[in-house]
């Protein structure tokens, strides 16, 4: 039985005629073996060609490159009997951090040359065979010098033809172990808060007996298990009893765990090596000192067990001491070892005398979530989809676990400060004497790789949004001229579709084609608001400077953001949305929203009334220049159609016809000027608020409609200058009567003057037979 990892490079390695193809189609799949005649067939039209060798080994190269990377099993099927060929197969082995496997097929030179006369296509001499075993014998017993990590040597031709091969799971690839979790961050010897925590999450916690007899019994809640990310050993006071809890754990399967670089440190000196006792060491070992043998034999081997990572719940989730990087996931090698271990060093120290790290998590965009320790910070703070929990218990911070998936963080004080730490505990390692958070500091710089190229965007949805390359180009030029800083620009409305167009006389548009969508939909109740004269408006209104600056890293001074549907500033200048925020701020501190809601921001979106505060220069160019140029003609052919008449010629129907379209020119001008009004002070706008969109820590796009409408009536009431509710009804679409009020009322809305309304599922996110329904379609009245 030949067992090799389910991810790594295979090297074929034989002379011509040897039989590594026919190994290869017995044993692997078709898309995972790459062959050297297959690819001089493929550039070349001829398998035989030697003088395609150079390009067909590049196409080799570049396609086992490409399946590496995206950790995928790879078979070299060549001679690969000269050492410099092998040596390019490791090399990109170890770029990908694939393990290599030699596979050697030598069923012996006379059979090989046995089988290559049988063959038109290979008859090129003896000699070429000669060579290849004589390259063969040299090196066969040194491929695990080379660097392969498992070789194999088949001789006989019953020994090939009888092989199995069995795949096997590497060490670090745990996609198939799922959550719930609970991720605990450095202990670092602090037993008593471990068991505070461990007790807080649920777990039970039972020490028996002392000396050799010490035992520890250990329950957790149902389904549930804890992982820990390393460091377990040193600066604490009870290391001993830590290892204790955390193997126990271990054993019956209620922990899993990584090993830190202290754990390592400690292991080595266990092992009996020559190490410092520094950075706390000298505290473990002293406490070794009064433990019985079998504790350190069991520390040891279980010690000496551990990965360097965890990949978890079919890739969502990855658990390493230090972090990891993308392509390091579900991978082994020495090299994400040491990552996980001790991150990425610039070689260079700070002023306290430490290593300057690099912050790979400023960079990581990956999908997978991360969570790691060893580089104490004061709280736990999320960036870029990436956790650090170590708290810095042994320095007097907290010991902090993560409940996944839940993503909720929970920490317990540390009892005292058992080491001084180095860096002053709480100075952010990166970011000397700024108090934003992590992700709203590095945010401050845009990396163009997120917003350049084509991009696939799959939605909460379930829905991918492709965007191609020249559009985020035009996009990125638009929002970098136009738009509002990113950080408020945390949504975009969708634009609203009209109804169907109507077949009743004099109208454009009717409820009756709204109604009958959503029915034909399966939706059985539906929302009618009244549409305003306005223009659609975002309001980011945080509580105050404070809350911008935690919730989106604004230190400017700004307390919110109004913006447009396309992302630009709804108002010309800082001051005049600060004076509008100032007053939304009060409507919303006089309903008790923010206690309500426990938030100290909302996003709402509303409209913006008048329209023409907006739209002045479309009124001014199109809709007034059209009304002007339309009265002031047709005054002017009613003028002429006088003095025809006057003349004795019969003008009448053409005089009717044009006397109908002055009317409705005029009617024209009454229709757009209801959507203005002058705008000489703060006093003038009117503010219609219709969605509660998220507040800190929930996005509210789980309510219905009539949920929306009531909580938002509670705050448009304390300010009747500018905050107006926005009048509604539910419709029942199987109730005649509840539609025939809905249309009726519409119709004295349009009457008195009014736009229309809004029909909307009244579920926020409705779905339909077909998949998701449209969130709102508009209806307007005959004179839109």
């Amino acid at each position: 039985m030949i067992k090799i990892p389910d991810f790594c490079l295979v090297a074929l390695v034989g002379t011509s005629g040897s039989g590594k193809s026919t190994f290869a189609k017995a044993h692997f799949m078709p898309t995972e073996v790459i062959g050297s005649d297959w690819a001089r067939g493929l550039v070349d039209d001829d398998e035989t060609s030697q003088e395609a060798t150079g390009d067909a080994f590049d196409l080799v190269y570049y396609l086992a490159e490409k399946r590496l990377k995206r950790r995928k099993l790879t078979v070299i099927d060549a001679t690969n009997v000269r050492q410099e060929d092998r040596a390019r197969l490791l090399t990109l082995a170890k770029r990908h951090h694939a393990l290599s496997v030699a596979i050697v097929i030598n069923p012996g030179e006379e059979i090989c040359h046995e089988r290559n006369k049988l063959r038109p296509d290979r008859q090129f001499g003896v000699h070429v065979v000669r060579n290849q075993t004589r390259n063969l014998k040299r090196n066969i017993n040194k491929l695990d010098k080379e660097g392969f990590r498992y070789v194999f040597e088949l001789r006989k031709a019953e020994e090939i033809e009888a092989a199995q091969i069995e795949r096997t799971r590497l060490w670090t690839d745990q996609r198939h172990i799922e959550g719930p979790f609970d991720i605990i961050g450095d202990v670092h010897g602090c037993a008593d808060e471990l068991e505070v925590l461990l007790a807080k999450l649920g777990y039970g916690v039972a020490f028996e007996g002392e000396g050799e007899g010490r035992r520890v019994a250990v329950t957790a809640p149902s389904g549930r298990r804890a992982i820990f990310v390393g460091d377990l050993v040193d600066r604490g006071p009870r290391s001993p009893d830590v290892l204790r809890i955390v193997m126990a754990m271990a054993d019956a399967g209620l922990a899993l765990v990584v090993p830190g670089n202290h754990d390592m440190k400690f292991l080595r000196w266990l092992n009996g090596r020559d190490v410092k006792l520094t950075h706390g060491l000298d505290k473990t070992v002293a406490q070794f000192a009064a433990e019985p043998p079998a504790l350190k034999a069991r520390v040891k081997k279980f010690l000496d067990a551990l990965v360097s990572h965890a990949w978890l719940e079919n890739g969502k989730l990855a658990i390493a001491h230090a972090g990891i990087k993308e392509d390091m996931m579900g991978r082994s090698s020495g090299a994400i070892r040491e990552f996980c271990l001790y991150g990425e060093t610039s070689g260079e120290t700070d002023e306290f005398g430490l290593p300057v790290r690099y912050n790979w998590a400023a960079e990581y965009r990956g999908s997978t979530t991360i969570i790691y320790g060893h580089t104490p910070v004061p709280e736990a703070e999320w960036l870029n989809n990436t956790l650090c929990v170590d708290t810095g218990c042994c320095f007097g911070g907290k010991l902090t676990a993560l409940r996944w998936p839940e993503k909720e963080i929970v920490s317990v004080p540390a009892l005292q400060e058992y080491t001084p730490s180095r860096r002053p505990f709480g100075h952010p390692p990166n970011r000397p004497g700024n108090d934003l958070s992590s992700q709203a500091y590095f945010d401050d710089l845009l990396d163009i790789d997120d917003v350049t190229g084509k991009r696939l965007i799959t939605t909460a949805l379930g829905r991918s949004v492709q965007v191609q390359p020249e559009n985020a180009a035009a996009a990125l030029e638009v929002m970098s001229r136009f738009a509002i800083s990113p950080k408020w620009l945390i949504y975009l409305p969708p634009t609203m579709s009209p109804a169907e167009t109507s077949d009743r006389d004099g109208f454009l548009e009717h409820p009756d084609q709204a109604f009958d969508y959503f029915r034909r939909e399966g939706i059985s109740h539906v929302v009618c608001e009244e549409k305003h004269m306005g223009s659609r408006g975002l309001l980011v209104v945080c509580r105050d400077g404070d809350a911008a600056m935690s919730a989106f890293g604004v230190v400017n001074g700004e307390t919110g953001a109004i913006y447009t549907r396309t992302g630009r500033p709804f108002f010309p200048g800082t001051a005049m949305t600060e004076t509008v925020l100032a007053r939304v701020r009060s409507a919303l501190t006089a309903s008790d929203f923010w206690e309500r809601h426990q938030t100290d921001w909302v996003l709402l979106d509303a409209e913006i009334m008048p329209w023409s505060a907006k739209a002045q220069g479309l009124i001014r160019d199109q809709y007034a220049t059209t009304g002007a140029a339309a009265r002031s003609g047709l005054s002017a052919v009613s003028k002429l159609f006088d003095q025809a008449a006057a003349n004795g010629l019969d003008v009448a129907e053409a005089r009717a016809n044009f006397a109908d379209r002055h009317k409705r020119s005029e009617m024209y001008v009454e229709a757009y000027r209801r959507y203005c009004w002058p705008v000489t002070s703060l006093d003038d706008y009117r503010i219609a608020p219709f969605h509660i969109l998220a507040t800190r820590g929930a996005v509210h796009m789980d309510k219905d409609h009539v949920w929306h409408m009531g909580e938002l009536e509670r705050v448009t009431g304390d300010d009747e200058i500018m905050m107006m509710s926005t009048p509604h009804r539910l419709v029942d679409l199987a109730d005649e009567s509840s539609v025939a009020e809905a249309t009726e009322w519409w119709l004295q809305r349009t009457a008195e003057g009014g736009e229309g309304m809004v029909v909307k599922p009244r579920d926020f996110i409705a779905r339909g037979p077909k998949g998701l329904v449209q969130p709102a379609i508009k209806c307007r009245g005959s004179e839109y």
